[in-house]
């Protein structure tokens, strides 16, 4: 489905803002690899893109790989920008220099859908979901691409249908350059967490799209040359179990035809360990990977944040189930909550420990718009307006105690005898488990032979020479070699690289406490 035409074609210039540093874009594995750039195509802006008129001409830029040009900005006749509170920064910037060349900027995406606030420099702010907002900006645009004298702000009433949705306009991005694929089936979570801002912005009913379309965004992603792993961004893989049910078999049957090519990854709540029916099927279509928001070990602190169904199993049991179908549990954990005393980093440190699992998202509580976290801190008088703070949160704990354990959370953590241990354990008792599939045709090929010779190069040299850890490297290397598993001494050495590198940047204090942090670590950005 696209938008009418009403006759008048327009250029549009689509642009997604650069990424602050952070936890989870594995900004540091991009060197190690042969010319991967970015993290994940950005499904809003290619989404926007494919349900333009046909007759408009479209561009796409993502900054993550370059900056905008001067002859861009004077090509177009308006400025599509989309992003998260994190790209906030960059956000008001692309707004500023389209201004330089007198172009109306229009602003969509979850942060502006949740802050419209955020953004009083842009012309046009379309807060919701793809619908009739979308439908107005485009009938606003059509008549007339001058700049407004005053800012508008379009809201969705009336959502489009996510079976009538566009395939994402992914030939505009240069997939190659992307750390993953990404592809969305659902938008919502019939869950309330605490914490959380998904259903306030994209409702309690899961609504999705039909198989035969994600079979089809497959297909385009690997036209467009995507042949790793592609990520399903759903809040919730199995927000509506029957759904996901009904789509796998439908992914089973394209990795069959297609030679499984192509790694899936996914998030999903913890009590999918409670369903070994959608959990087999997902081994089946090769699912490597499911993100869980663990949040916290403490079983006090999940009742508190109102995630009870994380306590459907034992956690640790629910982690060793996931883990006996072949795939990795990557975890979100919270420090800051209510709950916390002064010994949770050590606490947290031991489930590090005894779940084995490699990659911890860990970060500072933040209270989010639209989330019951922030109406309950706003009645207590608790959300801090300070811009030089990791948090917006008034926590129990002394505000700098809090802030050090997650440092020394972050530092012991990561340090590589560790991440290198859980990644072992992971190669031992998880990846063993995995589907057997032959190594299709299509990956001997010598680009791909030269493309795995260019990382392992550069991982023996930037790590295995030049890494002050190189011992714990070689260590685990030599491991893997001895076994023929090439793929896995890849695949672990990028991403353990990443969260050492990281993890010691913000255990000494130059990172950020939270992914959601709005404290300026970058230049700042001149105000309109």
């Amino acid at each position: 489905m696209r938008a009418e035409s009403n006759g008048t074609a327009r250029r549009i210039l689509c642009v997604f803002p650069r990424y602050t540093s952070s936890f989870g874009t594995f900004e540091h594995s991009y060197p190690l690899t042969d010319g991967v750039r970015a993290f994940m195509p950005p499904q809003g802006l290619l989404l926007i893109s494919a349900y333009l008129p046909s007759d408009w001409q479209v561009k796409f830029v993502d900054e993550n790989l370059r900056r905008t040009t001067k002859e861009e900005f004077e090509w177009a006749e308006a400025v599509f920008v989309s992003g998260m509170h994190i790209q906030r920064q960059q956000m008001n910037d692309i707004c500023r220099r389209a201004h330089e060349f007198d172009l109306p900027v229009a602003l969509g995406g979850p942060s502006v859908s949740a802050c419209p606030d955020y953004y009083p420099s842009f012309d046009y702010l379309h807060v919701g979901e793809l619908g009739d907002a979308t439908n107005q900006l485009i009938e606003i645009l059509s008549r007339d691409t001058s700049r407004p004298e005053a800012q508008v702000v379009l809201t969705t009433k009336d959502r489009v249908p996510m079976t009538e949705f566009p395939i994402p306009a992914y030939e505009l991005a240069d997939v190659k350059k992307y750390f993953l694929g990404s592809i969305q089936y659902s938008s919502g979570c019939p869950y309330q967490c605490e914490f959380c801002d998904i259903p306030g912005l994209y409702g309690r009913n899961p609504r999705i799209k039909t198989p035969q379309q994600i079979i089809a965004e497959l297909d385009r992603l690997r036209e467009c040359g995507m042949t790793d792993t592609v990520y399903f961004v759903d809040d919730n893989f199995i927000g509506n179990r029957k759904a996901a049910m009904d789509l796998l078999p439908h992914l089973i049957e394209w990795q069959k035809k297609t030679g499984y090519v192509v790694r899936l990854a996914c998030e999903a709540t913890l009590n999918i360990a409670k369903r070994p029916e959608i959990l087999e099927k997902m081994r089946e279509a090769y699912f490597i990977t499911i993100f869980c928001g663990i949040e916290t070990p403490d079983p006090d602190a999940l009742h508190a944040m109102h995630k009870d169904h994380n306590m459907m199993v034992p956690i640790l049991e629910g982690v060793r189930t996931i883990n006996s179908y072949g795939m990795e549990v990557v975890s979100g954990i919270i420090m800051g909550l209510d709950t916390d005393k002064p010994n949770t980093s050590d606490a947290l440190l031991a489930f590090v420990d005894d779940s084995q699992i490699p990659l911890l998202t860990i970060n500072l509580l933040q209270a989010l718009p639209k989330t019951p976290l922030w109406d309950r801190l706003e009645r207590e008088g608790r959300l801090v307006e300070d811009e030089g703070r990791d948090s917006n949160v008034d926590f129990l704990l002394p505000y700098d105690e809090v802030i050090a354990s997650w440092k020394h959370a972050m530092g012991v953590a990561y340090e590589p005898e560790k991440v290198y241990a859980r990644f072992q354990y992971q190669c031992d008792h998880v990846y063993v488990h995995r589907l057997k599939v032959p190594v299709p045709d299509e990956m001997k090929t010598w680009p791909n032979i030269r493309r795995a010779l260019v990382m392992l190069r550069n991982i023996f040299w930037k790590v295995g020479v030049l890494g002050d850890y190189r011992r714990v490297f070689w260590t685990f290397a030599l491991g893997r070699i001895k076994r023929g598993d090439l793929e896995g001494l890849i695949g672990c050495t990028l991403i353990a690289h990443h969260l050492i590198t990281f993890a010691r940047a913000a255990s000494s204090g130059k990172q950020n406490a939270s992914n959601y942090s709005i404290r300026l670590r970058e230049a700042a950005v001149p105000a309109e």
